[in-house]
């Protein structure tokens, strides 16, 4: 067991049944806003158990498409995306403010937080709109992403931030969730994860080459049932 500067954040906010117990091993959670799910009374459940938690709380915006759970990509004016972002985030913060809370970041989720890793164009719009409106606000990005270039020129504040339970090929890309073992149901699997990233500072792809890595969090998702028992042993290891 190792102290580490790295933190746990989780993708909440998203209907499923175990996540108060998740809350107790993260340090920060992405709530959903409408735009993939959520509506004001899931975002107000999840932050007050955040809350009650003393946990880290930011936006998680979407493709607005919760048919297809924002993981399909959309061809949307970026226009007409930026308003439901605006909106989403919008709604997220009316409920953070009335439970007197800080926003910690913002995080886009699925296939808009993977379009916008790899297409400058995509990248830039986005964070030029947060770096307008929420200009204090800490961007969660994937390591050396157009997202993170786009970031960092703007000057916004930025986390780099890698998948403990998701599978890596070697453009640095999470590996699509219709491939088999693409997503880690086992703490053996996520803790090899682990092991590579704090020991070697890099990430091991499906191909088993070592990709260097900085990051400031790792990513669990809160949907997948296997972080019920995968977070404790995880956080017991890894974390003091």
């Amino acid at each position: 067991m190792l102290e580490n500067r790295i933190e746990i954040n989780c993708d909440l906010g998203e209907g499923v049944e175990w996540e108060d117990q998740i809350i107790p091993y993260i340090d920060a959670a992405s709530v959903a806003c409408g735009g993939h799910y959520g509506k004001a009374a899931s975002i107000r459940k999840t932050l007050i158990s955040c809350q009650n938690s003393k946990k880290k709380v930011g936006a998680h915006p979407s493709y607005p498409d919760p048919e297809n759970f924002g993981r399909i990509s959309m061809n949307i004016p970026v226009e007409k995306l930026l308003e439901s972002i605006e909106q989403q985030i919008a709604l997220f913060e009316s409920i953070r403010k009335e439970l007197k809370m800080e926003m910690d970041h913002i995080k886009f989720h699925g296939a808009l937080y993977n379009d916008a890793a790899k297409n400058p164009t995509l990248a830039k719009a986005l964070v030029d709109f947060i770096a307008s409106t929420y200009p204090n606000a800490c961007l969660f990005v994937p390591p050396q992403s157009e997202t993170e270039k786009a970031a960092l020129l703007k000057g916004l504040k930025i986390r780099r931030e890698i998948f403990g339970d998701r599978a890596y090929g070697n453009d640095l890309k999470l590996r699509p969730r219709s491939e088999e073992n693409s997503l880690f149901h086992s703490f053996e699997q996520v803790n090899r994860q682990l092991e590579v990233v704090f020991e070697h500072q890099s990430i091991r792809s499906i191909d088993g080459n070592l990709l260097r890595v900085n990051a400031e969090t790792i990513c669990f998702h809160g949907d997948n049932p296997a972080a019920l028992t995968i977070l404790p042993q995880i956080r017991k290891k890894w974390w003091i």
